[in-house]
């Protein structure tokens, strides 16, 4: 079976929906292909309060009015894997079908690399969490810990440090990967409490997170911390299977600039899997209408 669309997408997340919206409205037929749940990561948040013009929103509720909004305009939404771009003939082979694009929109996201420990997938969202710029007014004059030693660890933690009461910042290793300034910034501070060589063994519980048992990875001793959140930042997992060896790319995030062009004429990227250096809900959506504008000025340009 072979279905032909003026732009597909692969992703339904912020950036992809975005991007199926604007496309929509402009008047182009639009399919987006999801392999899993619709809505993408912020699906799993409780709150979202960083949204402009929504002061408190659940993640759930954010997705699923952007879904309904791509259905209210007639967009597909098509359940199935995107398993091969194929540029020669401008489709995208799923597992089931040929989809034929005149332009393609990559949103295909990250997730959050987890730590794999007890407590961790039943808590999330009750003080574990992903994102300390995020989430982390929840926890003001609260004790929190950050698992992490690069960069995006580090910023979370100073961030963090400025609202919450005291910060544990653990660390598998004894030295940061982080920029050299961070790691100056984070010694400066009084209530960052540095745990290096140590791991997080366990994330205790009923409803919500009270403590966390951390271990040491040189004496295997644990103790026990109280914290009211966690924020584990240590890496992404990209969904980048679809476009890798596709798309030039760099540690695996798609090479794009801000009009999310790629290397490859009348293909975007948009949203997590684009290489940039700021990923929140808002910059997934720029990416999505910024996408299908440049897709919908590419479909004009070849018709002439």
């Amino acid at each position: 079976m072979d279905n032909k669309y003026d732009i597909i997408i692969i992703g339904a997340g912020p950036a992809g929906l975005t991007a199926a919206i604007y496309a929509l409205r402009m008047g182009k037929s639009v399919a987006v292909l999801e392999s899993g749940s619709e809505g993408g990561q912020i699906t799993s948040s409780p709150k979202v309060e960083n949204y402009p013009g929504i002061p408190q929103i659940g993640g759930f509720e954010l997705s699923e009015q952007m879904i309904n909004q791509v259905h209210s305009l007639g967009g597909e939404i098509i359940h199935e894997g995107a398993g091969k771009i194929d540029i020669k003939e401008k489709k995208v082979i799923s597992s089931q079908n040929n989809y034929y694009y005149k332009a393609l929109i990559v949103a295909t996201g990250s997730r959050h690399k987890k730590l794999g420990v007890d407590g961790e997938e039943r808590l999330t969202g009750m003080g574990v969490g992903y994102c300390a710029i995020c989430d982390g007014n929840f926890y003001a004059d609260k004790d929190v810990a950050v698992v992490g030693g690069g960069n995006t660890a580090l910023t979370e933690a100073l961030y963090l440090s400025d609202i919450c009461d005291t910060v544990y910042l653990i660390h598998r290793r004894n030295e940061f990967r982080a920029e050299s300034k961070l790691v100056q910034e984070i010694e400066t501070k009084d209530n960052i409490v540095l745990l290096m060589n140590a791991v997080v063994d366990k994330i205790n519980g009923l409803d919500y997170v009270e403590s966390i048992t951390v271990k040491n990875s040189e004496t295997g001793k644990t103790i026990d911390i109280n914290v009211s959140g966690i924020f584990i930042s240590v890496g992404r997992t990209l969904n980048n299977e679809i476009y890798e060896g596709v798309l030039i790319a760099d540690q695996g995030y798609i090479v794009a600039g801000e009009d999310c062009k790629t290397s490859v004429e009348g293909i975007y990227a948009a949203g997590d899997c684009r290489k940039k250096p700021v990923y929140q809900i808002t910059t997934a959506t720029a990416d999505g209408s910024i996408a299908a504008i440049m897709a919908f000025e590419y479909l004009n340009n070849i018709k002439k």
